[in-house]
């Protein structure tokens, strides 16, 4: 039985505090001030509807992005965003606690640059620093969020809650997850969120033309029935975890692989052995495809030697070095070619990030060149 039940008012002030983490940088938008006119009706009315469980999400805002590459975004309603901060409050460090160390996308501290720092410590390790022959093997899955499948997400995490409920949420803490949150409520939201459909009554921003160049495997529109997750919520960021951490646990603890780690859907396992890597490809892809309705890319599985380099996370991984991916560099040179030059202050922020970016590698003759036009603009 749960122990802790949530209040109305501890409800209350969860959602001031999840409309200030929705709100954050955008502050100038005017859906947020629409919302914030009236902010104490809203959020009282939003508890409400909550607290009775007689929430129901509004429809959302369906539009094409070119940046960094053509994809199709779900806008959820910002009364929406601020409960999926508030359900992301409530579980985030709960689902993290079951997530293996080298899971890397959206998880504090653990963003792209430890991932490619991983890579290099997995190579390292496996090469016996770099004097034995090493491959990794690079797998990515076909349109990932259009094919997941919601009711299995669902039972994934619910079977997650009820088995880290009766955990301590710290070594040091005596407390136990739920004694610290509502169960119930988490379930409840759980289902609400993970089972909506986002194509149902959402709204197109744009023409229909953007759509027409767009694959189908990236488009929600044409996913199975009863499967994908919107691009654009929080809340898809984080059961995108949830739901390969099946993956990931089945590589680690089933196959035994001690050099493997994962961002999002593009994952890696570096071994000495050719064969071996060959032989996880295929018992990975039939896993997929007997427990999570996924298919892995085949065009973008391969072994690579680690003297050749390897790819990942915008980053050219080589014995002692990596640099910045041609893919990146290219964006890079798209993007300068079109900064407004009028306006000194966002081309100075443009310039410096890309300054801060090159300076993780052996990219010298690049960011130098970024240093010479900062300094001379």
């Amino acid at each position: 039985m749960d122990v802790f039940n949530l209040s109305r008012e501890q409800l209350l002030a969860d959602l001031y505090q999840a409309y200030f983490d929705a709100r954050r940088h955008k502050r100038n938008k005017p859906y947020q001030q629409r919302f914030e006119a009236h902010l104490d009706h809203n959020l009282n009315a939003l508890c409400y509807a909550l607290y009775s469980r007689t929430y129901k999400p509004y429809p959302s805002t369906c539009f094409i992005i070119t940046d960094p590459k053509k994809r199709e975004v779900f806008a959820a309603d910002f009364r929406d965003r601020i409960v999926h901060h508030l359900y992301y409050n409530y579980t985030h460090a709960l689902y993290e606690r079951t997530f293996i160390y080298d899971t890397y996308s959206c998880i504090r501290n653990r963003g792209t640059h430890f991932g490619i720092k991983r890579l290099e410590q997995h190579i390292r390790q496996e090469s016996q620093h770099y004097t034995v022959p090493c491959y990794v093997l690079k797998m990515d899955i076909s349109g990932y969020f259009m094919h997941i499948n919601r009711q299995r997400l669902l039972d994934i995490c619910l079977d997650s809650l009820a088995r880290m409920s009766t955990h301590r949420v710290l070594k040091h803490v005596p407390k136990t997850w739920q004694e610290v949150l509502d169960m119930d409520f988490v379930r409840y939201l759980t289902r609400e969120i993970v089972l909506l459909n986002p194509i149902e009554d959402c709204r197109l921003h744009g023409s229909e033309e953007e759509w027409a160049d767009l694959p189908k495997s990236k488009s929600l529109f044409h996913s199975p029935a009863g499967c994908g997750l919107p691009i654009g919520n929080l809340t898809s960021q984080l059961f995108s975890n949830v739901y390969l951490n099946v993956l990931d646990q089945y590589v680690k603890r089933e196959l035994g692989c001690r050099h493997y780690g994962r961002y999002v859907d593009d994952f890696y396992v570096v071994s000495a052995d050719r064969e071996y890597l060959l032989e996880v490809a295929e018992r990975v892809k039939e896993m997929l495809a007997e427990r999570l309705d996924l298919e892995i890319n085949d065009g973008k599985t391969k072994v690579h030697s680690i003297w050749h380099g390897v790819e990942f996370l915008g980053a050219y991984v080589k014995p002692y070095r990596q640099y910045a991916s041609r893919q990146m560099v290219a964006r890079m040179c798209e993007k300068l070619r079109h900064l407004p030059w009028g306006d000194r202050e966002k081309v100075m922020a443009s310039l410096q990030s890309y300054e801060g970016l090159l300076s993780h590698g052996r990219n010298r003759r690049l960011w130098t060149n970024c240093t010479i036009h900062s300094a001379l603009f």
